[in-house]
């Protein structure tokens, strides 16, 4: 009986809550897809963010150059309370690369597309060595190698190899694929999969980094990334320690062709000149900035919106995660343009440190929301009403992932109406993870990550490739309206979506 009883309480909640949400007028509706298709920024601020502000790895001189530029920016775009925030400290610190030049010259020459590892080393001007593979696969075949690697460059075994592959490079999602999102996955459990090791053997691993530790070859040569672009990734490494060895990553074809080559018997050289820069900034920022609340007893309840602005080093982070930011600002700058006054208070914020582990919003989270280390809830927990996030690439928002919170859906439904023209109409019970909106969604809060169309996104992310081509404009100016739209609704609502029941407690219990 109790067990109905409670099942009719919440019932009677879920109904309140639907009953209390209204979409917002059909004119604001025209007047911000108005703006967003017809008074568009799109196109500059696409610009700016990828060919203007160039990579932006967290905590690099290129991160802090970019801070000033979208400071700037924004205050010229009259929004209010634009700042700097310091999120959290980094202890790896800053590092730029500032000249790569990687060739084969024996046995013929050939110049390879090639991206220095972020925070490894640099080489003593041009080098020119010998190649050697240190494949091995396990530690007594590794004697065989000892004393044999100074003065080399050692390459390290592929780890993949290439398939043909017969998907397109880009697509979009189905609406069988959009019908299956919207099914609740919860009823069947989290179905462990058996244990994966596709990795190399710890104590293998351990005994090759001691011995190139010790033996200071020339640079390290890896494998990553097809179609001859190479992948951004980078090393452990810590402000202060010794400067890592130059590590360089080839694309597979490039690199599997010299393997191949040593395999077979054959002497391959090469020449190296990579230089980078190590600076001591042990800090993670995010810029801010807001469109006041004006209700008296709102203006202090806030609308987050937010994407992050630290991009890898190769490219000019287009797609990952230019690609968001230019949305939110975009969106931003629609409803500033309307003159629009909400009662919350509208914030934009771009993250930092994304990529090293979400540093910038789980920073803001503890210094606002929720301090985990004292078990504490801040001032801004109670007020937080919504966080919208973008980081699935460039591809058009079909809707959104709402981390099993049932009590999101009557406002969604609400505030959907004049979106579904636009196709914005899966809403997905799941979670999703890995990027800024599990800092606060872990808490109970009411933070939400898009359903975006994929396009080309896992082809070229983290790459060279990530630059202002992989941006579907198009795509952009709808997920600018949307933003705009869910933004100013949110901000405008009577109510605003609960946060879990028993939070942010629980989140402790699943620390």
């Amino acid at each position: 009986m109790k067990k109905r009883i409670l099942s009719w309480i919440m019932c009677a909640v879920t109904i309140g809550y639907a009953a209390a949400q209204i979409s917002q007028p059909d004119e604001m509706a025209f007047m911000i897809k108005d703006t967003a298709f017809n008074e568009s920024q799109i196109d500059s601020i696409a610009q700016f963010m990828t060919d203007e502000l160039g990579p932006r790895l967290a905590a690099s001189k290129m991160k802090l150059r970019a801070e000033q530029m979208v400071v700037e920016k924004l205050n010229r775009m009259g929004f209010d309370n634009v700042r700097v925030e310091f999120a959290h400290d980094f202890d790896k610190g800053g590092w730029d690369n500032e000249k790569n030049y990687v060739a084969m010259t024996a046995p013929y020459y050939c110049s390879f597309a090639a991206n220095p590892k972020a925070w490894s080393g640099s080489t003593a001007g041009p080098v020119r060595a010998e190649c050697i593979l240190l494949n091995v696969q396990d530690t007594t075949a590794l004697k065989y190698f000892k004393g044999k690697l100074g003065g080399k460059i050692v390459l390290m075994p592929p780890t993949r190899n290439y398939e043909l592959s017969f998907r397109p490079m880009a697509s979009r999602y189905t609406e069988e694929e959009l019908k299956d999102m919207s099914g609740d996955k919860r009823p069947y459990g989290n179905r462990r999969r058996g244990n994966y090791n596709g990795g190399m053997d710890r104590t293998l691993k351990s005994a090759i980094d001691s011995m190139i530790k010790d033996e200071r070859p020339v640079a390290i040569i890896v494998g990553d990334g097809t179609f001859n672009v190479p992948g951004s990734r980078g090393v452990k490494y810590k402000s202060g320690d010794p400067e890592p060895l130059p590590e360089i990553v080839l694309p597979i074809e490039d690199h599997g062709r010299m393997v191949r080559m040593l395999q077979a018997g054959d002497t391959v050289e090469m020449e190296i000149d990579i230089r980078n820069t190590f600076t001591d900034n042990q800090k993670i920022n995010n810029i801010i900035a807001e469109i006041p609340g004006t209700d008296p007893k709102l203006k202090n309840q806030v609308v987050l919106i937010g994407a992050h602005l630290d991009s890898w080093h190769g490219g000019t982070g287009g797609a990952d995660n230019a690609s968001g930011c230019i949305t939110m600002i975009e969106g931003m700058r629609i409803l500033k343009s309307l003159g629009v006054k909400p009662r919350r208070t509208i914030r934009l914020a771009l993250w930092g440190g994304e990529e090293q582990g979400l540093y910038g919003s789980r920073g803001y989270a503890k210094q606002n929301l929720y301090d985990s280390d004292e078990k504490k809830k801040q001032p801004g927990f109670d007020d937080f009403a919504l966080y919208l996030n973008m980081d699935f690439g460039s591809g058009r928002f079909k809707g959104m992932y709402l981390e099993e919170n049932d009590m999101a859906y009557p406002f969604i439904e609400a505030w959907k109406k004049p979106l579904v023209n636009l196709g914005f109409n899966t809403f997905s019970p799941r979670k999703v993870g890995s990027t800024d909106h599990v800092s606060f969604s872990r808490l109970g809060l009411p933070a939400y990550q898009f359903i975006q169309d994929p396009l080309d996104y896992f082809r070229t992310y983290h790459s060279t490739m990530d630059t202002y081509e992989r941006l579907s404009l198009d795509d952009l100016r709808v997920n600018a309206a949307i933003v705009a739209w869910l933004a100013y609704s949110a901000a405008m609502d009577d109510n605003r979506i609960p946060v879990k029941p028993g939070y942010p407690d629980k989140s402790e219990k699943k620390r």
